[in-house]
């Protein structure tokens, strides 16, 4: 038990710290926007009714959509800031509304009692209004805490770190140790802030000031622990990261780290960890955001807040491009490739030697019962259901799938990708989108229909480098030697060490390397 905890209890100082920043940044931001805002709109209703429908849509928006957009309206900067943007604007209609429903409640003749003894209208809000107000305003307070503490979770895609690492981690790698250690860390969190706000309210009402001043220094030293650097907590921080940041002065990194981006899915971690371990043989100090969306990637890329990810031609091709013809594979890379440089001055150092592909895949079951070998016979099957990632039903590939080869009344149902395999397995659904290096299509006995009209396009795995990133030769240098040395049997097995083994990243890296090249031993 304890071993399986070790992962996650080394990395509790970086995750709590970074969401217990993110959480308390966003509550005290949105505090000092709501507090004003909710006395103004208490006193005049022209003020409350935009005040509290402009705060009512951003609440509407679901949260992982929020934090997505503040990707692209903050220039492509991913990590604390987008995320710290998106949870201040989710704080601010449970505090604004409580202020405005507890500053209505005073009773008017207690205003006007204020108002004979000579007392200002600051005055009587300070001494009267607020204090009798302040039960009503705590209780806002602490549902913004809940809320903001919960959707902090969700800040992984863009690049944040916080407790929703282990969660999406865990969920791509079927690792269920870490998805609950995320999941009771978040709530733990959640009830020990609200716990001292809840103490503040009681202490506060009852005019204690010792209690509060309790709460309110535990409530100081929780922020203060935040801002502490991890390595604090963990006996006395990275010497190898030191020393690594050391060498690469000397050996043309430029003094700087690199920075590794992934995707939300096992072959990514594992194609992260095989660069991370190359560039740090080469001298490198390098640092990784996991965990990233499609788009919110590539954006992070060129805006430099990651150095190198991969990603495949296909989704380059179709998402990014937005290019619908199928010119064929080589044609296909020479493209990409001039139209990252001249167009966003992104390196394509080239492909790692493989092709993860998408495939329609169903179970051999189904195929043997229903003669199904390509996609074109699935339209014979009244009320099919397709199960796929959830990015892929807004992909031109469907698009192409479906109005090919007549799947236009198939039931789509999206989900993680975690959980599409044992979905087809298990007759949940009738035939998903798999992943072609993924090794659950031959453990789960999968077959996967041939695609008659070319539709679904070639995924090469290629290696990005961003623009300021290629101004540091370096880097390509290093992971240059990973071009064309990884077919994709090698990388089925590594996926299938994670997906099917049910072992550490960590363990497939290190097994995807002892069968490349001498070069990397």
């Amino acid at each position: 038990m304890m071993e399986a905890l070790a992962q996650p209890l080394a990395l509790l100082p970086d995750y709590l710290g970074g969401h217990l920043r993110l959480s308390l940044g966003a509550m005290a931001c949105g505090l000092l926007i709501a507090l004003p805002l909710g006395v103004a709109a208490a006193r005049n209703r022209t003020v409350a009714g935009p005040a509290l429908a402009i705060a009512g849509i951003f609440q509407t928006i679901p949260a992982l959509a929020l934090l997505a957009l503040m990707v692209p309206l903050l220039g492509g900067r991913i990590g604390f800031m987008p995320a710290f943007a998106a949870l201040t604007l989710y704080a601010i209609l449970p505090v604004l509304r409580n202020t405005i429903v507890g500053l209505r409640g005073v009773d008017p003749v207690v205003r006007e009692a204020a108002r004979g003894v000579g007392m200002t209208r600051a005055q009587s809000l300070f001494r009267v209004e607020l204090p009798l107000a302040l039960p009503s305003i705590m209780a806002g307070i602490r549902t913004a805490s809940v809320w903001v503490i919960g959707a902090a979770t969700l800040a992984t895609p863009v690049g944040a770190a916080s407790l929703g690492n282990y969660i999406f981690s865990g969920l791509q790698t079927r690792n269920w140790t870490l998805v609950i250690f995320g999941c009771v860390a978040a709530a733990l969190s959640a009830l020990i802030i609200d716990g001292l706000l809840k103490l503040m309210e009681s202490a506060a009402a009852r005019r204690r000031a010792g209690r509060a001043l309790v709460s309110g220094a535990a409530l100081a030293a929780i922020a203060a622990m935040a801002l502490m650097p991890a390595g604090l907590f963990a006996g006395g921080g990275d010497v190898r990261s030191a020393r690594n940041a050391l060498h690469a002065q000397t050996d043309g990194f430029g003094g700087q780290p690199v920075t590794i981006g992934a995707k939300a899915f096992t072959e990514q971690y594992i194609l992260a960890g095989l660069m991370e371990g190359v560039l740090r043989d080469a001298g490198a100090a390098v640092r990784r955001r996991d965990n990233l969306g499609s788009t919110v990637a590539f954006d992070a890329l060129i805006s430099g807040e990651v150095d190198v990810y991969v990603d495949y031609s296909g989704t380059l091709w179709a998402t990014l491009m937005q290019r619908e013809d199928m010119p064929g594979r080589h044609v296909m890379l020479a493209e990409i490739t001039s139209w990252m440089w001249t167009q966003h001055g992104v390196l394509v150092l080239g492909a790692l030697g493989f092709e993860n592909a998408y495939g329609i895949a169903v179970s051999r079951e189904l195929a043997a019962r229903r003669a199904l070998s390509s996609i074109t016979d699935l339209s014979a099957i009244d009320g099919i259901s397709i199960g796929a990632d959830s990015e892929f039903f807004a992909r031109a590939e469907w698009s192409g799938l479906r109005d090919t080869y007549g799947l236009a009344r198939a039931r789509t149902r999206a989900m993680d990708s975690t959980f599409m395999y044992t979905a087809v397995r298990d007759g949940e659904v009738d035939a998903i989108t798999a992943y072609t290096t993924d090794g659950r299509i031959s453990a789960f006995d999968l077959v996967i229909l041939d695609d008659p009209a070319g539709i679904l396009p070639p995924y090469d795995a290629l290696v990005l480098i961003s623009p300021a990133a290629a101004r540091r030769p370096a880097i390509a240098q290093a992971l240059a030697p990973l071009l064309n040395a990884i077919d994709a049997e090698a990388m089925r097995e590594a996926n299938g060490v994670v997906d099917l083994e049910r072992r550490a990243v960590g363990e497939a890296v290190e097994r995807l390397r002892a069968r490349l090249d001498p070069r990397f031993p």
